[in-house]
């Protein structure tokens, strides 16, 4: 017997052509949203059958009242976005929130995971942001009893939304390749502090696939590892002028570490892409302002979706559905910090 597919708030967005975070809102008759879209999504919504949870029914969700947002940290852009997408779905919904910053310290992460039954009595779902997780406490967190959904996690036991981060760093990569940029260098998220960010390892994946497309090898010293953060892009690129040969380019896998590794070119009398190209991930607000070139993703699309997977199982806490896994798409944006290699 073929399975029923499970109709989401990504299949009412993609045939009402608007954004997941502008249906959340239509659908949820919140402010801001122009009688056109309203219209539109309202019409998508009822050719597909689908239907915003309420806050009306949230007390067959759970007891507390409360879903707790797990994130590495509260500061970066991409967590703060997020954040504020999954806390306006939850607080329509009738839920309170009660965000969780690991502060980057595998010490928090350790006194977190390691009292479920602590935190299953303070909230009845849990939404994580690109937390690293081993399998343990997977396999833990997911005979809590918990509701869980998650943003940027892969092979997990729950609902997912998140992007194709290796494709993300192939275009990426791609695009440095296509002008002529052979001698490539990657500023790469694995954290010189104590936790990793989740989607580094795809990332790096995706920088190797494109040198590969391309018959072209990763040369270890043009590697270098750098914290998500403005700061640690700019002690990589650091790093890299002053110990290490010049690429033509540089793929940053974050767009704030591209801005780091801006502003240590420019202490160095170096600019981009005169002498050097760069290009990130993200599409951050600054990145338009400082005319980064990057790969850009939706990331309060991806929060407000995994929001409303959570707040459905906590609605529907009998409902049979599997566990679901989408990729939102990724777009290459060509700005001023790349150009052809001469």
């Amino acid at each position: 017997m073929v399975k029923a597919h499970r109709v989401t708030i990504q299949d009412v967005a993609v045939l009402s052509g608007l954004s997941i975070c502008t249906v959340s809102r239509a659908l949820r008759n919140l402010p801001n949203v122009s009688e056109k879209a309203q219209a539109k999504v309202a019409d998508a919504a009822a050719k597909l059958g689908y239907k915003a949870s309420s806050a009306a029914a949230r007390l067959a969700g759970g007891s507390t009242g409360s879903i707790a947002i797990i994130a590495p940290t509260a500061t970066a852009w991409f967590f703060a976005q997020a954040v504020e997408a999954a806390e306006e779905v939850f607080g329509d919904s009738g839920f309170d929130t009660v965000l969780i910053s690991l502060r980057g310290k595998s010490s928090v992460k350790l006194k977190i995971f390691g009292d479920l039954l602590g935190l299953s009595q303070r909230v009845d779902g849990v939404l994580l942001l690109n937390v690293d997780l081993s399998e343990s406490e997977v396999a833990l967190l997911a005979a809590s009893g918990l509701a869980v959904a998650s943003v940027g996690m892969t092979s997990v036991p729950w609902d997912n939304v998140g992007i194709d981060d290796e494709l993300a760093a192939w275009q990426a990569t791609s695009h440095l390749l296509g002008l002529g940029h052979w001698d490539l260098a990657v500023l790469s998220g694995r954290e010189t502090r104590e936790n990793s960010v989740l989607t580094a390892s795809d990332r790096l994946k995706g920088f190797g696939r494109a040198l590969k497309d391309h018959h072209l090898t990763v040369h270890p010293d043009l590697v270098i590892n750098s914290d998500s953060t403005i700061d640690g892009g700019r002690k990589a690129m650091n790093e890299l002028i002053a110990h290490r040969s010049l690429p033509t380019a540089v793929f940053a896998d974050c767009d704030e570490a591209a801005f780091g590794a801006l502003m240590a070119m420019r202490e160095h009398g170096l600019s981009a892409p005169k002498n050097v190209s760069v290009i990130g991930i993200d599409d951050h607000p600054m990145s338009w302002f400082l005319g980064l070139s990057t790969v850009a993703q939706p990331v309060a699309d991806q929060g407000a979706f995994a929001a409303n997977l959570l707040v459905e199982r906590l609605q529907n806490a009998d409902a049979p559905n599997e566990p679901s896994h989408h990729f939102l798409d990724t777009k290459l944006i060509e700005r001023k910090t790349t150009r052809r290699q001469r």
